[in-house]
């Protein structure tokens, strides 16, 4: 097995690489053709989950007009039936999800997981501000820090920020002791459950996570948000989670403890694999059961073509997560959009 020698940027989310990602993201193709031009597009045309318009004046209904649209309220009121006008809305709010739990600062190889999800983040934010979206984001660490979706470069820049924060190693081996504000209780659950507070209905929404902070309550969680929005699901991954190493006896360590793993036995390499196994199939249990589309980054991927491909796919129609999805996704990482 290959020594990991991290540098510095594979192991902290640092400002200057995820300014760098401008240029990578403008070359990102649209998520679908349709119904909307882009998936990170402003101006949109569009018929996605939530009603995408924004509510202007109740007015006397005309012959025509849509029932569906009736406002009931008024029309008890004042007697007479009555119907909502709505403009239709020129942007669509993209929220990105980032989970920076103690179990995102591993990698065997390439960058952290946390560093990879700040990546992915950091790609959508500038592609969605490109086309003239609004960037907002929640990210949770046993703690919670909300992003009210904003335009523009100010917009991408304070999620920058957030990113770095949020991605110091330093920070992340606090929480997962305890010692950080807010204690290690914050859990993909918990996340979901506070979304509603940032993004509204009809959001484009990407959910960036390893999933080990998944509880009995997550694919409820999922199935709501996915009812209203159009959500994305990323499972960040290192490839000891995929396969185990060679037979050997490794050192591990949490940053304060030490300890090892030992491959050595057949039994014991089986016993690792079902482990991961039980995990994965847990999480395509829950996304596939919420409708929710899965895809994989792994910590030697390169985000930008992740994405790219992962994109490109979804405006093919691809299907949801499957059973034959299922089966690619314990190939090799490239295999797997």
């Amino acid at each position: 097995m290959p020594i990991f020698i991290p540098t510095d940027p594979d192991i902290r989310v640092d400002a200057d690489d995820l300014i760098a990602l401008r240029g990578r993201a403008e070359r990102l193709k649209p998520v679908r053709p349709l119904p909307a031009r882009s998936a990170l597009a402003g101006a949109h045309g569009s018929r996605f989950r939530g009603r995408g318009m924004d509510y202007r004046e109740s007015r006397h209904y005309q012959a025509g007009d849509d029932i569906r649209n009736m406002d009931w309220r008024i029309t008890a009121r004042s007697g007479h039936p009555h119907v909502k006008v709505f403009d239709e809305e020129r942007e669509r709010p993209v929220v990105v999800i980032v989970d920076f739990g103690s179990s995102m600062f591993f990698a065997s190889n390439g960058a952290f997981k946390s560093v990879i999800a700040a990546r992915l983040a950091a790609l959508i934010g500038w592609s969605a501000i490109g086309h003239g979206d609004r960037v907002g984001a929640l990210l949770f660490n046993g703690g919670h820090q909300e992003l009210q979706p904003a335009g523009g470069r100010r917009g991408q820049m304070r999620l920058i920020r957030a990113l770095v924060q949020a991605g110091d190693p330093g920070r992340g081996l606090a929480l997962q002791h305890g010692t950080g504000a807010g204690g290690a209780s914050g859990n993909l659950s918990d996340a979901l459950a506070r979304l509603g507070r940032v993004a509204r209905p009809g959001s484009l929404v990407f959910l960036l996570s390893d999933f080990y902070s998944m509880d009995g309550e997550s694919e409820r969680h999922l199935a709501r948000l996915a009812r209203h929005n159009d959500l994305t699901a990323f499972q960040i991954v290192d490839q000891l989670e995929l396969e185990p190493p060679p037979p050997g006896r490794y050192g591990i360590t949490d940053g304060l403890r030490n300890g090892f793993i030992d491959t050595g036995s057949r039994a014991e390499r089986e016993r690792y694999a079902a482990h991961f196994m039980q995990h994965h199939a847990t999480v395509r249990a829950a996304t596939q059961g919420s409708g929710v589309p899965l895809l994989r980054c792994t910590t030697a991927d390169d985000p930008a073509e992740r994405l790219t491909a992962a994109m490109a796919m979804r405006g093919r129609g691809a299907p949801r997560t499957s059973a034959g999805n299922a089966r690619s996704m314990r190939k090799a990482p490239s295999e797997v959009a």
